[in-house]
């Protein structure tokens, strides 16, 4: 018979698998979902979510045009269908065009088949505008495995961010710009909006380029920032 000593090692063991396991999975997501690029390399990206909007993204378009930046606009394909001659000027001015789905619905509650209709109907609105989307970014920035796992199996990365500025709140620009400032770093995803108005994100993006730019950052979009080209994997 084994001592006690040595069946309560024994669970120890079985407790440190275990829970190593579950460590392991959720430590996979992690890994999976982007939030911000693993660099000492002073480049952020800007994303923009919910557009395109009729007023807001035309502001948002001249800021990033007055200041010389490319961002990742993550649209919405209802918005698309309404605005697609937005969709084609950031196409035009060489902005990186990505998917938040088609409705803003929280895609986490959705089943399956649900998902795949919302990519879907994004997919074919954005290639009728030209755009192949490869990068994902959830509604609402909600997300569980189930979700992860169907937009990587479509082939999409799926992106978040590190740097939330909660400007659909609709701060003053100043107080947008005061949050960037505080936790931009290196390798930061910034989050801003263009699917709303009024909202003052494109006058705090033109308070804080220079700023940023002055610090030694550069601004690039998603893919360039994570290296991804083509197809996602």
């Amino acid at each position: 018979m084994r001592s006690a000593r040595t069946i309560f090692f024994g669970s120890l063991v079985m407790m440190a698998v275990l829970l190593g396991i579950g460590a392991n999975r959720y430590a996979s997501l992690d890994e999976v979902v982007i939030s911000r690029a693993e660099t000492t390399e002073k480049v952020v990206a800007v994303t923009i979510d919910d557009g395109p909007h009729d007023k807001a993204t035309p502001h948002m378009l001249d800021a990033l045009r007055e200041t010389g930046i490319k961002a990742t606009f993550f649209i919405l394909g209802k918005s698309a269908e309404e605005y697609p001659d937005l969709v084609r000027q950031a196409i035009a001015d060489g902005h990186e065009i990505a998917t938040h789905g088609y409705s803003h619905r929280n895609m986490a509650r959705m089943s399956r088949a649900e998902c795949e209709e919302e990519w879907e109907k994004a997919e074919r609105i954005l290639a009728e505008l030209g755009a192949q989307a490869k990068l994902f970014r959830p509604p609402g920035g909600a997300y569980g495995e189930a979700l992860v796992k169907g937009a990587k199996e479509r082939g999409y990365h799926v992106i978040l961010w590190d740097v939330d500025t909660r400007d659909w709140q609709v701060p003053s620009a100043d107080t947008i710009a005061e949050r960037i400032l505080a936790d931009v770093r290196a390798g930061s995803i910034i989050l801003l909006h263009d699917g709303q108005y009024p909202i003052h994100s494109a006058d705090a993006l033109r308070k804080v380029a220079s700023r940023l730019k002055a610090e030694g950052y550069s601004f690039v979009t998603v893919s360039e920032m994570l290296g991804i080209s083509g197809e996602a994997e």
